[in-house]
């Protein structure tokens, strides 16, 4: 977290001069030039903290006496971290690919075909490991594969997309992360019997980045994260969903579906977004000012409260997921069902004002186009009552 305020505070003097700004427009909801490159403070944080991290599991490997200072709880997780270490270096050099993209996205303005073409690339190269791999008690690859790839392209374009007011994205995130990582330490790895450390001390470096971010993001704005933040906390986030285990396959076989809980508010946004602009002809990728939050304002909230309502949002359905892990099927089922009326009544709410508001614009309309004609005086007199 540290690392993140301390280079996040720098960039905001920086980005200026980087040509890291990010202009006002007719779909944008600020009014004045903001400082770009927040995400590059977010991937410092998570770098440096996951590197010290490393560096420690190295140490403790070859020395003795400092494996000697860890409880017991630690120690028997060192040679699993130290064995994953590979692994975790790669996640670390896609997830840098995909910041520059962003930041270069950020700075000049890439066409959509190129960045989502990066975006699956990426994630194609992440499923060459078979630990990221979806499995969800489905043992076939020629499915799981592609379903992985599509996991991790669509979340790292929810998380974009959510990226449109101060504190937004970077708040889902953090509630995201910090969910995740207690579903992972209170449900215990099915094959071990034991929290899983390593996942859980991944996403959390990521949430303290996000943490330190927000110190400068929380409204008014001082810089935004940009697409090289937004991307980089999609793709960890979805990583660090396939790496954790939720379920054994005769042993609560729902919690399997905890990922899609943490995350149904990020698809609500993006599959929304996507349905009106295919509705209104337009590409799916052309930006506009048809998100949730943007659907909140025009409803008469005010943008901190329309932020609070997302996170809330986020919060309600993604505390349901603790609970996958440690009810009967019964309990899970009622978990699920308690998500899908979130979403359901958040719909229903939308849809119905909407309605309202467009026949409130057109009755508005129609007394413009319509004015009231001026009284016709009573040629009889002075217009007062007949004489009988």
């Amino acid at each position: 977290m540290l690392i993140s305020v301390t280079v996040v505070a720098l960039l905001r003097r920086w980005a200026p001069r980087l040509g890291l700004l990010d202009r006002p427009n007719q779909r944008k909801v600020h009014t004045t030039p903001i400082p770009l490159g927040g995400g590059i403070g977010i991937w410092a944080g998570w770098l440096g903290t996951l590197g010290a991290g490393a560096a420690f599991v190295l140490a403790a490997r070859s020395s003795e006496g400092l494996a000697a200072w860890l409880p017991p709880w630690a120690s028997q997780h060192l040679s699993g971290a130290a064995e994953r270490l590979d692994m975790l270096a790669v996640i670390v050099g896609c997830g840098t690919v995909l910041m520059i993209v962003g930041l270069i996205d950020d700075r000049y303005g890439l066409g959509w075909k190129l960045r989502l073409g990066i975006q699956f690339a990426v994630a194609a190269g992440c499923v060459s490991i078979p630990e990221l791999r979806l499995t969800a008690f489905i043992p076939l690859p020629i499915v799981t594969v592609p379903l992985t790839v599509v996991w991790i392209v669509a979340m790292i374009n929810a998380f974009n997309m959510l990226d449109n007011m101060d504190g937004l994205s970077g708040g889902i995130g953090t509630i995201v992360g910090g969910l995740l990582a207690a579903a992972l330490l209170l449900g215990a790895d099915p094959a071990t019997g034991q929290p899983q450390l390593f996942v859980a001390g991944f996403v959390l470096t990521l949430v303290g980045g996000l943490v330190g971010f927000l110190f400068h993001n929380r409204p008014p704005a001082r810089i935004f994260m940009g697409d090289a933040g937004s991307y980089l906390i999609g793709f960890v986030l979805s990583i660090a969903t396939l790496l954790g285990t939720y379920a054994g396959q005769q042993e609560h076989p729902l919690a399997v579906l905890t990922p899609l809980f943490l995350m149904a508010v990020p698809m609500y946004d993006m599959l929304t977004v996507i349905a009106i602009r295919l509705k209104q002809g337009r590409s799916p990728f052309e930006a506009d000012r048809n998100h949730l939050s943007h659907r909140l304002v025009d409803l008469g909230f005010t943008k901190p409260r329309a932020v609070a309502v997302i996170h809330l949002l986020t919060a309600t359905c993604g505390l349901g997921a603790l609970l996958l892990a440690r009810t009967d099927l019964p309990g899970a089922l009622l978990v699920a069902a308690m998500v899908g009326c979130v979403l359901a009544l958040i719909g229903l709410i939308e849809l119905t004002a909407r309605r309202r508001l467009k026949a409130a614009a057109v009755e508005s309309a129609e007394r413009v186009a319509s004015p009231v004609s001026p009284a016709v005086p009573d040629p009889s007199g002075a217009g007062g009552a007949k004489e009988s």
